[in-house]
């Protein structure tokens, strides 16, 4: 059991958040290109220095939940019951994230999103990153006795799935179809 955070980590988890809704507030009422890092620290009532000490760009700000979301996909991994089956513990996983990425007032985020060159080429590197820490996740599972390049696909397909169900018309059914094929594949590796 972890013990709860204590008041250093609950303000900095406090600034964080403040930091990164301000910039989302700012972003949407004025548009992301329209905004500099000074405006937001300001507006945010923070130093520039304590901003980047909180997130490493800009375009980080957008995407300040990216940490939870890479952890998350790992941990559904590293933290699924014994013999439990690999793919349904992604699939859990990445519906949690399409139902959270799909609530109520995401549009605007994901319009500004798909706007912008420099979150666009972001988010790609993100999802990249996310597939490779997956990826390294269930290859070292010794369980899963994969080859390297049958766990990189999988971690591919799976960060895909999330962004073509956050994408699709009726996100829960995107998701379900998309990992029936994942497991297909899976299981022909």
């Amino acid at each position: 059991m972890t013990a709860p955070p204590g008041r250093r980590e609950r303000k900095k988890a406090a600034t964080r958040q403040k930091i990164a809704d301000t910039a989302l507030r700012l972003f949407l009422e004025r548009g992301y290109d329209e905004v500099g890092i000074r405006e937001v620290a300001a507006e945010a009532d923070v130093a520039v220095t304590t901003l980047f000490s909180h997130f490493g760009s800009k375009e980080a700000l957008v995407f300040e939940q990216d940490a939870d979301f890479e952890q998350g996909l790992t941990r559904a991994v590293t933290e699924r019951a014994p013999h439990e089956p690999l793919i349904p513990a992604l699939r859990r996983e990445i519906h949690a994230m399409v139902r959270h990425c799909t609530a109520d007032g995401s549009a605007p985020i994901f319009r500004m999103i798909d706007e912008s060159p420099a979150l666009r080429d972001y988010e790609d590197s993100m999802r990249l990153r996310h597939a490779e820490s997956l990826a390294t996740a269930i290859a070292a599972d010794p369980d899963l006795a994969r080859s390297a390049t049958a766990c990189r696909t999988i971690a591919r397909f799976v960060i895909d799935a999330y962004s073509l169900g956050r994408e699709a018309a009726d996100p829960e059914a995107a998701v379900n179809e998309i990992f029936r094929m994942i497991e297909a594949a899976w299981e022909a590796a």
